[in-house]
């Protein structure tokens, strides 16, 4: 016992405290299924997070985050990975279009190489070390080696043993891929990424594990899990994972390469046979993930030093194929509501997602011209919307367009009703932001007062073509000079059942 608690003091000391834990998001694998790029970065600004996980190099994501600072993760998608493992020429290419092209400007602190690879691609594993090691290469020959780290994503499932953790070890068949990989991580001053899911280890433990140990609740002395080897006490599965990869590299030799958690979270809604995919427990794991991280507490086996964590993910993705869980990890809906209030009391101002006070509903950027003009039609006539101020000469009649006076009636209307859930959708045309769209002299509803940055500058921007007003039957009393009639509002409330 003697030996094994000086081996744990030994390890202990390997991994330094250097830096302070982070909590980033990951951004969906499908971008169609979200706000558009401009949108997603007001979202990340208003919810001051700093760490983005983006599953491609998306060229307009990448634009978009573009003098934000935020740092960001691209990732080599794995259907492109067997092309850059096996040609230098292919990675150099890669990071010259979707690197090189891309920084000062966007802040991209690291690459991804394929995703779950050993579990997913297996054919794939023998050229994943290449892949890295001719992506670092490239970045070697641009100067950023130093501030662009590679790596790749690795399941959890490939820690065998992984209670008590002091025992764990990767499955031996890897090690072909694991001792080099992990000796190129230790060269290169890397880390390890893994995924962790307490969710899955609980669903799979058949009644094993219980779910206050998996959502992070606090639990008696006597329930605690206890390392019989190390003595260590586990009060929490996220933990024990962590720890589980940080033996399992101790069992190569491997001391010193630090963890970064690149996937967690907890579903919001599930099937059947998923009962605890529940609103309340994703709010309880995510919210005490965040307090847990975020307080450098760091595990057991390495208490102080940082397990930074990439929340899965940003948005629900509801175009997603496969159960209702899989459609169902995000903190946001597309339309920028969240999917619940995190408690973070105390865990500062990082993912208070708590938007409901400072949101305002807009324009879906790319939405249907005459689908925005009955929805107009609707929030001015039936909505009783104050549309006034849309009338020419007044505030906020320019720009002249059915996209601009949609936005300051659907805005208008969803305040009215009090930033109620639903109240922001017309048929899917409308979407909620955290950016101010008041302009100039227009001040919104709901601004109090002060002006902000236009959510798109390019669909809210002053047009000399005043086209898009065509269609609807109320073109006049926003267009023109004629204000409301009783035969204008009769054609709105004719309308009204087939918009609703």
């Amino acid at each position: 016992m003697a030996m094994i608690l000086l081996f744990f003091l030994l390890a202990v000391s390997a991994v330094s405290a250097d830096q302070d834990a982070f909590i980033g998001v990951n951004l969906g694998m499908d971008l169609s299924d979200m706000p558009n790029p401009t949108q997603v970065v007001a979202l990340l600004k208003a919810q001051n997070i700093r760490h983005l996980r983006l599953y491609d190099a998306d060229r307009a994501m990448l634009l978009a985050l573009a003098n934000t600072g935020i740092q960001v993760i691209v990732s080599v998608p794995n259907d492109q990975l067997l092309g850059i493992g096996q040609s230098n020429a292919t990675a150099a290419n890669w990071v010259a279009r979707n690197v090189v092209a891309h920084v000062p400007a966007t802040n991209i602190t690291g690459i991804a190489i394929g995703s779950d690879v050993l579990t997913t691609l297996p054919n794939a594993a023998p050229i994943l070390v290449s892949a890295l090691k001719f992506i670092h290469s490239a970045l070697l020959a641009s100067n950023l080696d130093r501030q662009i780290k590679v790596s790749t994503p690795h399941s959890s499932s490939i820690i065998l043993d992984s209670f008590p953790p002091s025992q764990a070890f990767f499955n031996r068949s890897w090690d072909p891929v694991m001792v080099p990989l992990l000796q190129f991580l230790q060269s290169t001053g890397s880390y390890l990424m893994l995924n962790v899911y307490p969710y899955y280890d609980y669903m799979q433990s058949n009644g094993v594990i219980p779910l206050d140990y998996a959502l992070f609740r606090p639990l008696p002395p006597t329930k605690e899990a206890v390392d019989a080897n190390t003595l260590l006490h586990y009060t929490n599965v996220f933990d024990a994972v962590v720890d589980a990869a940080y033996f399992a590299m101790s069992d190569l030799n491997f001391t010193n390469i630090r963890v970064v958690v690149t996937e967690s979270g907890w579903p919001s809604k599930g099937d059947a046979s998923e009962p605890d995919a529940t609103l309340d427990n994703a709010n309880t794991y995510n919210s005490n993930l965040i307090r847990h991280v975020l307080n450098n507490t760091g595990t057991p086996k390495h208490p102080g030093v940082p397990v930074s964590t990439y929340i899965y993910e940003l948005y629900n993705e509801d175009l997603r194929p496969g159960s209702v869980s899989e459609k169902n990890w995000g903190l946001f809906n597309s339309n920028g509501m969240p999917v619940y209030t995190l408690h973070l009391t105390g865990a500062g101002a990082v993912l208070a997602n708590d938007t409901t006070n400072q949101t305002f509903c807009v324009a879906r950027d790319g939405a249907d011209r005459r689908m925005l003009q009955a929805a107009l039609d609707w929030a001015c006539g039936p909505g009783k919307v104050d549309c006034s101020p849309l009338l020419q000469g007044q505030a906020c009649y320019q720009p002249d367009n059915v996209i601009a006076h949609s936005t300051y009636a659907f805005n208008a209307y969803y305040q009215k009703m009090a930033k109620s859930p639903g109240t922001c959708d017309f048929k899917g045309v409308a979407i909620i932001t955290t950016t101010n769209p008041s302009h100039g002299t227009c001040i919104f509803p709901g601004s109090n007062g002060s002006n902000g940055t236009l959510v798109n500058s390019t669909s809210l921007a002053p047009s000399s073509n005043s086209s898009d007003s065509a269609g609807g039957c109320l073109p006049k009393h926003l267009y023109g000079t004629i204000p409301y009639t009783s035969s204008t509002i009769l054609c709105v409330l004719l309308m009204t059942l087939a918009f609703l």
